[in-house]
């Protein structure tokens, strides 16, 4: 008995240690990976206000968007480029930052907002409808700016027509 709970110990110790160091490795690839950023202009009844976000346009750079990240400029964002247009979900497994997040239609209306996601969570958060693209910025963003559905977003990834 005591030879079992013994090799039970060191199995879990073993897994625990080789785990650990993938789990060290994505969060530094995380952190490490900034992608170039652009301008993005969101309109509001507040006014307009410019952006630097970084563009997620491939299934990687989606898959990790903002998780390990512990700070981000106020000013900053992600844009996540879906290349099409259809019902999005997301989660905030793995992302340290609470995030509002901006659903936006092909041609850059904003049709919904989620506010103040909560960090490490696995509860989905739907687009409410289908978008092309969302974009992630720190949480009260929206709320500071007077961000709503029917806004719009100023960026070369939308065209201008209704």
């Amino acid at each position: 008995m005591n030879l079992l709970k013994t090799l039970s110990i060191i199995s879990a110790v073993l897994f625990v240690s080789l785990a650990a160091p993938a789990s060290v490795l994505a969060q530094q690839q995380a952190q490490e990976t900034l992608l170039p950023l652009e301008e993005l202009v969101i309109e509001t009844g507040a006014g307009s206000f410019t952006f630097a976000v970084e563009v997620a346009d491939d299934e990687r750079e989606r898959a990790v968007g903002l998780m390990f990240r512990t700070e981000m400029a106020p000013n900053h964002g992600m844009l996540f480029d879906f290349m099409r247009t259809e019902p999005i979900a997301m989660w905030m497994q793995n992302t340290v930052l609470s995030l509002d997040m901006i659903f936006i239609e092909p041609n850059g209306t904003v049709l919904r907002v989620a506010k103040n996601t909560t960090p490490f969570s696995r509860d989905i958060i739907s687009s409410g409808g289908p978008v092309s693209h969302v974009l992630e910025v720190n949480a009260g963003i929206a709320n500071q700016i007077g961000l709503k559905p029917g806004d719009r977003i100023i960026h070369p990834d939308f065209n201008d027509a209704d």
